[in-house]
């Protein structure tokens, strides 16, 4: 079975958005990836104090994520945007048009928070993804 994904920009009845697809469905394997704040790869917190800094490192990690997970943007279809602040949207949509270049846009939330996890925190994303089954089953990561 593949993955095969279906994008409604507009249901009869709804305004069409440019942000995001008002339903996605589909078949294939079932992927959540927790909340991803803007942490390196050591922990520490890329761009304190800057919203565009920060939503491009939780997109970089989203990434590492699918990855592992043997899916990419394509495959996502859903996104829920945690923001301290709503002013922070439209740069948290600017990272996201550059890592979901070329492929539909997947259907999203966007929550204002009073705090993330850690007070320079501005941004958390999570995300659900639909990926192609595989023959062999995917490898153990559990370490079990």
């Amino acid at each position: 079975m593949t993955s095969h994904l279906t994008h409604v920009p507009a249901p009869d009845g709804l305004a069409p958005s440019p942000q995001y697809s008002h339903v996605v469905w589909g078949t294939g394997r079932f992927v959540a990836i927790s909340g991803q704040c803007a942490f390196d790869a050591s922990g520490a917190v890329v761009g304190e104090g800057d919203a565009a800094a920060q939503a491009h490192q939780v997109f970089a990690n989203l990434e590492r994520c699918l990855a592992a997970a043997g899916a990419g943007f394509g495959d996502v279809v859903k996104l829920t945007y945690f923001v301290t602040d709503v002013a922070h949207l439209p740069a948290v949509r600017d990272a996201r048009d550059a890592h979901f270049a070329g492929v539909p846009l997947p259907a999203s939330s966007a929550v204002q928070v009073s705090a993330l996890v850690r007070p320079e925190l501005l941004v958390e994303i999570e995300a659900f993804a639909l990926i192609p089954e595989r023959a062999a089953a995917a490898p153990d990561r559990t370490g079990v």
